[in-house]
């Protein structure tokens, strides 16, 4: 976890972790408040990771305490530019793309919360620590 602040970024399953108070991403998210950090995720993380098993109530709750950040025009020819310099393409890696390009304009340290560290480190830049889960 960053001991100084900054941002702790969520992927799909980071944010269903916390929906479904999973231990591994609850730890994760105690260590960054207690290190002051900021939790982010994408709109398009909050759009893949809601579905019929989570409840309203949780959602808002859990998205209370989230720093939503929109996906603009500039956002996704940025995410387009790291999958082509990845070598990836296609919807598989499109929201993965959307992910990495937020985690790498946020200023640093930041950590990645992900399920698949793989791809994310092919995407994100140097600085972007990835934390599997």
């Amino acid at each position: 976890m960053n001991p100084a602040g900054g941002t702790l970024v969520l992927d799909s399953q980071g944010l269903s972790g916390w929906l479904a108070e999973d231990r591994r991403v609850m730890t994760l998210l105690a260590a960054g408040h207690r290190s002051g950090a900021d939790v982010a995720a994408s709109a398009m993380t909050i759009l893949e990771a809601a579905h019929r098993g989570v409840r309203q109530r949780r959602l808002d709750w859990v998205l209370s305490r989230l720093r939503v950040e929109p996906v603009t025009q500039a956002a996704v020819r940025a995410a387009a530019r790291l999958l082509l310099d990845a070598g990836l393409h296609g919807h598989a890696h499109a929201i993965d793309a959307v992910v990495a390009e937020l985690a790498a304009r946020l200023t640093a340290p930041v950590a990645l919360v992900t399920s698949d560290p793989g791809d994310m480190r092919r995407l994100c830049p140097a600085h972007v620590r990835i934390v599997a889960i």
